[in-house]
């Protein structure tokens, strides 16, 4: 079985349970954004963006560079090809476990079926 960083992990799905931050990867994904320009788009003050900022930078989701008093960001080198990965085994548990059901389901019928009720 893969081996999954526990602390990335931890890292990226805490980034990407706030709607915000998930706006800010959205909107990096379209055009680099100054950090005033992102709290504008969403109606925020600076404090509150250099937060959301700060928790996709821990995630590695987010870069940034400051030239002269501007702060720009940008996605992140790195995807999510691990967090989708870990994504994916449980949906390969959770697809088996429903298979698994459908067929008692259908046998539980089969049997219905024969024994006339």
């Amino acid at each position: 079985m893969v081996q999954f960083s526990t602390a990335r992990l931890d890292a990226s799905f805490a980034a990407l349970s706030d709607a915000t931050r998930r706006g800010v990867l959205e909107q990096l994904g379209s055009a680099d954004a100054s950090i005033t320009e992102l709290a504008e788009k969403f109606h925020m003050t600076l404090t509150g963006m250099k937060k959301h900022i700060g928790v996709l930078e821990q995630a590695g989701l987010v870069t940034t560079e400051k030239v002269g008093r501007v702060r720009t960001c940008r996605l992140g080198s790195r995807g999510l090809e691990e967090e989708a990965a870990w994504i994916e085994a449980r949906r390969q548990i959770w697809s088996a476990r429903f298979d698994a059901l459908d067929d008692v389901i259908e046998a539980l019928k089969r049997k219905e079926k024969v024994d006339g009720g």
